[in-house]
């Protein structure tokens, strides 16, 4: 494992055609289908960061934005945005685009956590996370400052 990675190293985007085995009785997104599209692509930046299999360990609230209709393009997209000892936080959103007439809107956010595993599944440590140039601070930064204000938001309805 190296001592460090950057948040590039672990972006990732997938694209989903939005066809009718994943969409309701309105021909939108199902939210699980979504849902499940985040997770693998959380799960695929936090192994391209870590060098490791990674198990999803929880998400953070996750907001319904805009609906995605039957035929258009799911982009997921994700990136870590910081580090434990052997968790990976990770920022996912999803885009959908109507390639016919060039529309392209956020739709979904959430922050997923990871954990590394072994070879025999226990836990091991992941690198730091490294932004060696302006972009990947600012990207990280405002992941790290958005989580913050959603928590804080929650535990305010809590209270």
């Amino acid at each position: 494992m190296a001592d460090t990675a950057t948040l590039m190293d672990s972006y990732t985007e997938m694209t989903e055609l939005l066809l009718p085995n994943d969409t309701n009785n309105l021909d939108r997104a199902l939210g699980g289908a979504v849902l499940h599209w985040m997770d693998i692509c959380g799960a695929i930046s936090a192994m391209r960061f870590c060098g490791n299999q990674c198990v999803t360990a929880s998400m953070d609230h996750v907001d319904f934005i805009s609906p995605i209709d039957r035929g258009e393009v799911a982009v997921v997209e994700a990136f870590v945005f910081d580090t434990g000892r052997t968790s990976i936080d990770v920022k996912v959103d999803v885009h959908a685009e109507d390639p016919r007439k060039g529309i392209n809107r956020e739709t979904t956010t959430s922050y997923f956590t990871f954990v590394a595993v072994d070879d025999d599944g226990k836990p091991t440590p992941v690198p730091e996370l490294d932004c060696p140039d302006e972009n990947q601070e600012v990207l990280r930064d405002t992941a790290r400052t958005e989580r913050l204000e959603q928590l804080q938001e929650l535990v305010e309805r809590i209270d």
